[in-house]
């Protein structure tokens, strides 16, 4: 399997790990907009603006309309929440997320609710709900940085998460700041280029 996969990389096109930093194809000014930025300003999130992304969540498609998301946040006008969730993270997101004001723990429900049974979906509709809330965040001036480098287990055992829920990713929102503050190093990572694989790389109108 890994030889095939590799042989697909090298010979299904010409350019097989292109990158290109334009829109090659049409796509609404959201997409091209959302920016996944580290540098925060101190504004607090509106709570209106708070409740607004998780309502873009809330009418993200899942497998039976389970809507296996579940979302735990702190604004840092609750340091003790705020603090726990911080704490999850690995030292190389503490570094800038230190200033956002908002912090979310998105995770889903292993099973379905209607008969117990495990979701093989539920992070797949996780990602989803995740997406809508990210585009919205756009819509609303606001930047949502996800971060899967956190310590899953701090987690769970400090925010008393069940065992039914499992912790996929963190989100540090809040409005764009000044990235002279970030080092250098993450400094030249917001200015880098936004560029995606093209669609030579990924899609396919044929079989392996």
């Amino acid at each position: 399997m890994i030889q095939k996969e590799l042989t697909f990389m090298t010979e299904s096109s010409t350019q097989p790990m292109k990158k290109s930093g334009d829109v090659e194809y049409p796509v609404v000014d959201l997409i091209q907009q959302r920016r996944s930025r580290r540098a925060y300003a101190d504004t607090p999130v509106e709570q209106e603006k708070i409740n607004s992304l998780f309502e873009a969540a809330r009418w993200a498609p899942s497998s039976s309309n389970e809507q296996p998301w579940v979302y735990l946040y702190a604004t840092k006008a609750q340091p003790e929440l705020w603090n726990k969730i911080y704490d999850t993270l690995q030292n190389g997101n503490r570094i800038w997320a230190a200033k956002a004001p908002l912090l979310i723990v998105a995770m889903c429900r292993k099973t379905f609710i209607r008969n117990d049974r495990p979701n093989g979906s539920a992070k797949y509709d996780l990602g989803a709900a995740n997406s809508l809330l990210s585009l919205q965040a756009t819509q609303l001036g606001l930047n949502v940085h996800q971060m899967g480098g956190f310590e899953r287990q701090l987690a769970i055992e400090t925010l008393n998460i069940p065992d039914t829920h499992e912790p996929v990713v963190v989100m540090a929102i809040g409005y764009l700041g000044d990235r002279e503050v970030l080092s250098e190093n993450l400094k030249q990572r917001e200015v880098a280029p936004r560029e995606r694989y093209t669609q030579e790389f990924f899609v396919m109108n044929k079989s392996f």
